[in-house]
């Protein structure tokens, strides 16, 4: 375990290793799960703001959920998550040419109509955090829709906080990230 400032950062995300492999997964944690994506409180008036802008990357069956639910719904802890179609995927998820699912607001990003890429859980997937009073719980979520992202990481020899600098970053900022990797390399 890892304690830097409020985390406790679980030893996996140091040790395992992970990289998205879209061409086998599909972009399957975009529509395995039980509800949509977790989202923060911060994050439902950007995803209000943004909608108009990414509703032309969405699937007409997405806009249609949105358009009968919402953008977000509560979950069964008193927080809030993406909206699915029909209990499937996301409805900011869009399948490619190739059938692999890809996030709307992503490609809304990477297209430059908006500057916030995803939601963060989606972002930091596969860490999830766990929030409590006075600390943030880091840890790796196994699944095995992403086991090809494990083998994928371990050929390329890329651990979970290396693949998820950028997502970190965003989340604590590159004083923590930097802290991190001090932690893990000086281990």
């Amino acid at each position: 375990m890892i304690l830097i400032d409020n985390t406790c950062i679980s030893d996996d995300v140091a040790e395992k290793f992970f990289v998205c492999n879209l061409e086998k997964c599909k972009g399957a944690c975009c529509v395995e799960g039980d509800l949509g994506a977790p989202l923060e409180k911060s994050e439902l008036p950007i995803l209000d703001e943004i909608y108009p802008l990414v509703k032309p990357y969405l699937m007409p069956e997405g806009i249609k959920a949105i358009e009968k639910h919402g953008l977000y719904e509560s979950d069964d802890d008193g927080g809030f998550v993406t909206t699915t179609i029909e209990g499937r995927e996301c409805v900011f998820a869009n399948y490619d040419k190739r059938g692999i699912l890809k996030c709307g607001i992503e490609a809304a990003y990477n297209d430059g109509k908006v500057d916030f890429k995803k939601p963060i859980s989606c972002h930091l997937y596969p860490i999830r955090i766990t929030k409590y009073d006075s600390f943030h719980a880091l840890n790796y979520d196994r699944w095995p829709i992403c086991s090809p992202a494990c083998s994928f990481g371990e050929q390329l020899g890329v651990e979970v906080y290396k693949f998820l600098k950028e997502p970190l970053i965003r989340m604590y900022g590159p004083d923590w990230y930097g802290e991190l990797v001090k932690e893990i390399e000086d281990k």
